[in-house]
């Protein structure tokens, strides 16, 4: 019998978690890398830096990561290291002085629920800017010791690494991210078993882990569904970020809002506000509206009154078409044993999220949804809250969009993360290093001024070649993989010059964000790039939805255009824009480009954050920019169209941007003087800095949300929970009874002067009168209005003036109503009145949106 030589059975590999084991005088590393603080605090994260720089690029700017790669003998070595304990000892100590302050209790406590959040590259949670929105806004409620407490998923895949192929094409590659290497801590039982959330789906429990991200005093929970007790079915809910199909997605939103209160409530942790940033969460209404139900014996009304009292919905999206909606079949499959438990109708239940409840043709609308069961809706920008106003008009008919509760709060960043530490080292210089605490402070700007010339430089100059070292090290080994041709990737990097005015754009790739416009005219932008004296160079990021065909083809086109001869190492395509290379583009470039169609960018932040860092704005006048845009200190590029056809406007829009660059923008950077440096360029970095960055900073955002709505949320919340909901049942009995009799009240008499129908004149007075019979001797509360329009350069029709009639006598259940209005404005006007529900207990009319004209 012949011997066999090859007999080798499969290994039965077993997991194996090995922590590092420090030296007692290296323990308080742990500690300051298991809390995000050391993501914007600059000495901590210079320290983890300089324990060993190659094993901190190895783990990827990860501090856990760091800690396990380091052997054992360098454990030791740093733990006799004087100098190294010393500094530690002293940045654990501004880190303890940090965490040891309270929260300020005159501010509300915040529930926050978001899909995403983009805190560091490290915790891949996140796809672009509603994320990092979203992690600036934690890190600033923890400096401001806001009490919040927020609630995510845990992504296995996260959002997709982005590579391209030979051709230009963009890959998604999903890439599971190791948890046991993160910064997160599993929440578990007293006896140490998982903290498990029993989230109900019809027919069966998906449950999910809680994982807790310290962000410095902000605890972040993340729900996770990737374990063996759910079905292959479930387990993948918290796999991808926007990933799959819309059965996925609706299961994502249930899990994100029933499964989020529910984590809340086996936390025991209760807020007085509860804020959803995007529809996505708008579920969690739901589980609350259930537990006032169940547990308070409120009725479904009642409860609904409390739910809306705490609740602020924030949108960010500017057309109906971006919200989730689902089919009534979808939606009922998983939605529907909760109409009988809140004792509605299926109708009505499904109503609340249709702009029109009898319209069953509708899809269920996260977004309406939203707006039917919050208090306050806000936009991201005050153009957008306009465009808001608009698109959410068609839920509350009888009010003009101008009219409506929908308010906005414009979005900021967060300054000590995205400002580069050499600006952070000169702004302590000038300004002190208390001036963080007071962000929006415009006078404590104003000592820009005071900077010197050449010290502004410098940074600006430094920062450059730190970009462009970082993009020699970063790219050069996937340029090699996907561009083929050695000598090509030679001249690319070759070409790098940081005396070039380097332009940058960086977002993601939709096609409202119109990338390809640069494009437009290849041989004039060949002139701009190619200029010897003046030369220019572009430098592209950004990721396109791997569903977004048109986005993965503007790429392409980038890819390929960037390959020409006339534009090597001229335009340049960097693959895989995440939160590491937007720090270093957005303070690294000299002009940041943004080119969307108007009014399509509901705020963008990426501008905010180039500013911070001596980075001029060149972009259309949109979002943030329309509002923060100062003339010599950034370039706008109209926001009016001259084109319905879009491809004319674009056209136009491009030749505008050829010219500014041509006439206005590289001269002034090339009028240097003696020293290499342009006096004009450097003064508009110091009006930019001084007059746009302390408007644009979270410090700002988050005071305008505890001003704006947190505040009066709080109170009318404790208002309605007092003395068992006595007021809420007041309230919502005196709207059923309303609600009841409304169709019933009588328009008994309108009278209206003749001079005032067949001759108005601009200047008289005219005395109107109505009479209204409730049918009830002791209901006061209805209100009427005369309401005048007229019609726009567009023909549509506006809202000119509205006028509130008094209530000057009641006999019985008659109400007399009468009002002297004169006419100021000569022109074409309709007028009518409207009657409307009043009572001071409302925080306004769209709370209880009953209307009729007459």
């Amino acid at each position: 019998m012949r011997i066999k030589v090859n007999n080798v059975n499969e290994p039965n590999w077993k997991e194996m978690n090995v922590k590092s084991n420090l030296p007692d005088s290296l323990k308080k590393l742990d500690e300051i890398a298991q809390n995000l603080w050391w993501v914007w605090d600059s000495p901590a994260k210079n320290m983890f830096r300089t324990i060993d720089a190659d094993a901190w690029k190895e783990a990827h700017s990860n501090p856990i990561q760091l800690l396990n790669i380091l052997s054992y003998e360098k454990l030791l070595s740093l733990g006799h290291d004087k100098e190294f304990v010393q500094k530690l000892d002293a940045i654990y100590d501004d880190f303890k002085s940090y965490m040891n302050v309270p929260y300020n209790k005159e501010k509300p406590s915040v529930a926050y629920f978001s899909m995403e959040y983009g805190l560091t590259e490290v915790l891949k949670i996140y796809s672009g800017g509603l994320g990092v929105l979203a992690g600036d806004y934690l890190k600033e409620a923890s400096d401001c010791a806001v009490d919040m407490t927020a609630i995510g998923f845990l992504y296995r895949y996260g959002y997709f690494t982005q590579t391209l192929s030979m051709d230009g094409q963009q890959v998604p590659v999903y890439e599971a991210q190791n948890f046991n290497s993160l910064p997160i801590k599993q929440v578990k039982n007293a006896d140490d078993t998982p903290l498990i959330i029993e989230v109900p789906y019809p027919g069966r429990f998906v449950y999910a882990y809680l994982w807790k991200v310290s962000v410095g005093r902000i605890s972040l929970y993340l729900l996770d569904t990737d374990n063996d007790m759910n079905s292959e079915f479930d387990r993948p809910i918290t796999h991808q970020l926007y990933g799959g199909d819309w059965e996925n997605r609706l299961k994502q939103e249930i899990l994100l809002g029933i499964g989020g209160i529910l984590a809340l409530k086996k936390l025991g942790i209760e807020k007085q506000v509860y804020h959803c940033n995007e529809g996505h969460a708008a579920l969690i209404n739901v589980q609350r509206l259930l537990d006032y139900v169940t547990d308070k014996g409120l009725s479904f009304n009642q409860a609904l009154e409390v739910v809306r009292a705490s609740s602020l919905y924030t949108v960010h999206t500017p057309v109906p078409a971006g919200h989730d909606s689902f089919t009534e079949d979808l939606f009922g499959k998983y939605m529907g044993e909760y109409p009988a438990k809140l004792s509605l109708s299926w109708d009505e239940f499904i109503g609340i999220g249709r702009e029109d409840p009898t319209d069953k043709g509708q899809k269920f609308s996260m977004s309406v949804f939203a707006c039917n069961t919050s208090q306050e809706v806000n936009g991201v920008s005050w153009l957008h809250g306009k465009v808001s106003q608009e698109m959410f008009s068609p839920i509350w008919k009888g009010y003009f969009p101008q009219e409506l509760h929908v308010n906005y709060v414009t979005n900021g960043v967060h300054l000590p993360t995205w400002t580069a530490s050499e600006w952070k080292a000169v702004y302590e210089k000038y300004f002190t290093k208390k001036f963080y605490d007071d962000q929006s402070n415009m006078k404590i700007w104003q000592k820009v001024y005071e900077i010197p010339d050449q010290e502004i430089w410098d940074t600006r100059m430094f920062m450059k070649n730190k970009l462009l070292n970082f993009i020699k090290v970063q790219f050069q080994e996937n340029w090699m993989k996907n561009q083929g041709d050695p000598s090509r990737i030679v001249s690319v990097l070759e070409s790098f010059n940081p005396n070039a005015l380097i332009i940058g754009f960086g977002r993601r790739f939709a096609t409202y964000k119109r990338a390809h416009l640069l494009f437009t005219d290849l041989e004039r932008l060949a002139r701009i790039v190619n200029n010897p004296e003046k030369p220019v160079q572009f430098l592209f990021t950004g990721k396109a939805h791997p569903a977004d065909g048109g986005g993965q083809g503007l790429i392409k086109r980038i890819v390929e255009i960037s390959r020409m001869p006339q534009f090597l190492g001229k335009i340049i395509f960097l693959e895989n824009y995440d939160m590491r290379l937007a720090k270093r583009l957005i303070s690294g470039v000299d002009i940041w480009l943004n080119t969307p169609t108007r009014p399509l960018e509901a705020s963008g932040t990426s501008g905010e954050k180039a500013q911070m860092n001596g980075v001029l704005n060149f972009s259309v006048l949109d979002g943030w920019w329309l509002e923060g845009y100062v003339k010599g200190a950034g370039w706008a590029i109209t926001e009016k169209r001259t084109y319905e056809n879009q491809d004319h406007q674009d056209q136009l829009d491009a030749a505008t941007i050829y010219s500014m660059l041509e006439n206005q923008i590289i001269p002034l950077y090339y009028d240097k003087n003696e020293s290499g440096c342009s006096e004009g360029w450097i003064k508009y970095i110091k009006n930019s800095i001084a007059q746009i960055t302390p408007r644009y900073t979270t410090k700002r955002m988050i005071d305008d949300y505890i001003e704006k709505f947190y505040n009066k949320l709080a109170k009318r919340s404790v208002m309605l929970k007092e003395n068992n909901f006595s007021k809420t049942k007041e309230i919502v009995s005196w709207k059923e009874k309303m609600a009841a009799n409304w169709d019933n009240i009588e328009i008994v008499d309108v009278k209206i002067p003749e001079s005032l129908i067949h001759n108005p004149q601009v200047g008289e007075d005219y005395n109107l009168n109505v009479v209204l019979d409730v049918k009830d001797e002791n209901e006061k509360g209805v209100g009427v209005e005369l309401v005048v329009t007229k019609f726009d350069a567009n023909n549509k029709v506006m809202l000119s003036d509205v006028e509130e009639l008094n209530l000057v006598k009641a006999e019985g259940s008659k109400l007399y109503f009468a009002l002297d209005y004169q006419l100021d404005r000569a022109g074409s006007f309709k007028y009518a009145f409207r009657m409307f529900p009043k009572n001071e207990d409302l925080p306004h009319r769209q709370d209880f949106c009953f209307v009729r004209w007459f």
